[in-house]
């Protein structure tokens, strides 16, 4: 397949953004139970406010993957049959939560608010951030059912897939949460970094068992199925046409296999050992108490999410579709 970039940022954008969110939830969940110590409401805010700022951006990218971005809304019309039009209904439920959350802990609202007393800290925002995780997840879920639910693209079709989706926004969130915490909480840069390396650890077996299973797929249609034409030896010397169509376009990535090999073994590196490469120096430092590490921990961030871009161009270009038995060449 061709690769949209508008939905390359979309996916990583709010993958982030849920990775993210479901870091600080759990930060003050353990907090709750006092695993952890409590953090300043600030901090939850903030962290947001970086939150939906990521979830803003990756809905601006989707919009430009779309021919008619003032139709969009009729997307979701299809909720019952396609997890296309679930996303977009769950996407703005998710933004909604993680305002609402930021916003309860700015405000500095407890359950005491509607009359109920408890001595848990940060009550009425912890209630609020387990619905905000609950569309986390079945955002994650919606995602990576779109492309695992379209059974003729075989790469795609497979648990795998949103399993991926999941963990890479995961791994990448909690990454951001490190750096996040190096600036404005630094009693949680230990936990949060030691769920980082567990995520990302998690995703690096996933995603090779994804490369392995997909190297050895093989076609479930031949040449000869494409074109209706029964004969043993079939060799296409042309399309019938002088040059590219959509469909020469639209469902082929249309790089070198030279730079297609390149750009897998590029996100490997980015996305797995050099981040963590990173993140161990940035805790050599944080154990030192020098202000740099601050600066080492987004460093690893921001390595890994362009390692995201590439992981995601290559997820969608790695998708075989059965058309290219037909379209074997570009005149």
């Amino acid at each position: 397949m061709h690769p949209a970039f508008s939905v390359v940022f979309l996916t990583t954008l709010i993958g982030a953004a849920q990775g993210l969110f479901l870091a600080l939830y759990t930060a003050q969940s353990y907090a709750a139970v006092e695993l952890l110590p409590v953090q300043d409401a600030r901090f939850y805010a903030l962290g947001s406010l970086i939150a939906l700022l990521l979830l803003i951006g990756g809905l601006v990218a989707s919009f430009f993957h779309l021919g008619h971005p003032e139709r969009a809304w009729r997307s979701a019309t299809r909720w019952r049959t396609s997890w296309l039009s679930r996303e977009v209904i769950v996407l703005p439920a998710m933004m909604g939560a993680v305002f609402v959350y930021g916003l309860v802990h700015w405000l500095g609202w407890d359950l005491g608010v509607i009359g109920i007393k408890t001595n848990v800290p940060g009550d009425l925002t912890l209630i609020i951030g387990a619905g905000g995780a609950l569309f986390a997840f079945a955002l994650f879920l919606c995602t990576g059912m779109i492309y695992a639910c379209i059974k003729f693209l075989q790469e795609w079709a497979t648990w795998l897939t949103v399993v991926n989706y999941t963990l890479f926004g995961a791994a990448s969130g909690f990454l951001l949460a490190t750096a996040y915490a190096a600036y404005m909480a630094p009693g949680l840069v230990k936990f949060y970094a030691a769920w980082t390396v567990i995520i990302t650890a998690t995703v690096f077996i996933t995603r090779i068992a994804s490369l392995i299973r997909n190297a050895r797929l093989k076609p479930k249609s031949t040449l000869q199925t494409a074109i209706g034409v029964r004969h043993q030896r079939i060799a296409q010397k042309s399309q019938g046409f002088m040059g590219g169509s959509f469909n020469t376009r639209e469902f082929f990535h249309g790089v070198r296999p030279l730079l297609f090999k390149s750009i897998k073994w590029a996100f490997l590196i980015l996305v797995f050992p050099l981040p963590m490469l990173l993140l161990w120096a940035g805790l050599s430092l944080h154990a030192h108490g020098l202000e740099q590490s601050a600066y080492v921990f987004s460093a690893a961030f921001g390595v890994q999410y362009i390692g995201l871009l590439a992981e995601r161009w290559f997820f969608f270009a790695q998708s075989n579709h059965p058309q290219n038995l037909y379209y074997q060449t570009v005149s």
